[in-house]
C-alpha cells in the first residue's frame, strides 16, 4: 500500500540525528526511518546511532541486489567444496555483501530523487553532497501526521523536504 515518504538532506550525521530524535517523538519507529550516506558502512553506523535503518530501499536497485546475492550463494556453494574454506565463511556474509554491493552499484539515487519530485539538476547535487558526507533521511509516514514529521525535518535540514508517495 502506498504511503507518504518524506526526504530531507542534512549537512552531517549530527544534524540528521537531531531531526531523527524529533521524528521518533512524532511516532516514527526504527523501521520507518531510512538513512542514506556515502557508503553502506557509514549508513549502517549512522542508522544504528540514530535509531534508523540503512536506506537500501531508497537508493539501491532491488533486482541487482537479488542478482548479486544469488552470485554470492553460487560462490558460497563452490567455496564449500574447497579445502580451507567452510560453510560459515562462504554462505551468509558473502552473499549479503555481494547483494548489497551489486544493489548499491546499480542503484541510481539521482533517479529516485527525480521520481520523488526533485529537479534532475538538484537531485545530482544532492547525490554529490551525500558522497561528500551529507546524510539523507527518508521517513515513511505510514501511521503518523506527515506534517509534524515534515516540520521536524525542515527545522534541521539544509533545504527543502520532499513529500512524495512510496510503494504500490
Amino acid at each position: 500500500m502506498s504511503h507518504p515518504l518524506l526526504l530531507a538532506l542534512f549537512r552531517d550525521a549530527s544534524t540528521a540525528a537531531a531531526a531523527a530524535r524529533e521524528v521518533h517523538q512524532a511516532g516514527i519507529g526504527r523501521e520507518d526511518l531510512s538513512v542514506v550516506a556515502s557508503d553502506h558502512h557509514t549508513e549502517g553506523r549512522i542508522a544504528e546511532q540514530i535509531g534508523g535503518s540503512p536506506g537500501s530501499e531508497i537508493e539501491d536497485s532491488p533486482a541487482a541486489s537479488r542478482l548479486g546475492e544469488l552470485g554470492g550463494y553460487i560462490l558460497a556453494a563452490i567455496a564449500i567444496g574447497m579445502p580451507g574454506t567452510g560453510a560459515l565463511v562462504a554462505a551468509g556474509p558473502l552473499a549479503a555483501e555481494l547483494g548489497e554491493a551489486a544493489g548499491h552499484a546499480a542503484g541510481d539515487l539521482t533517479a529516485t530523487l527525480v521520481k520523488a519530485g526533485l529537479p534532475e539538476k538538484e537531485a545530482v547535487q544532492w547525490e554529490s553532497r551525500i558522497h561528500g558526507g551529507a546524510v539523507l533521511l527518508g521517513v515513511h509516514a505510514r501511521a503518523v501526521n506527515g506534517s509534524d514529521v515534515e516540520s521536524a525535518l525542515a527545522r534541521h535540514s539544509d533545504g527543502q523536504v520532499i513529500n512524495t508517495q512510496w510503494g504500490d
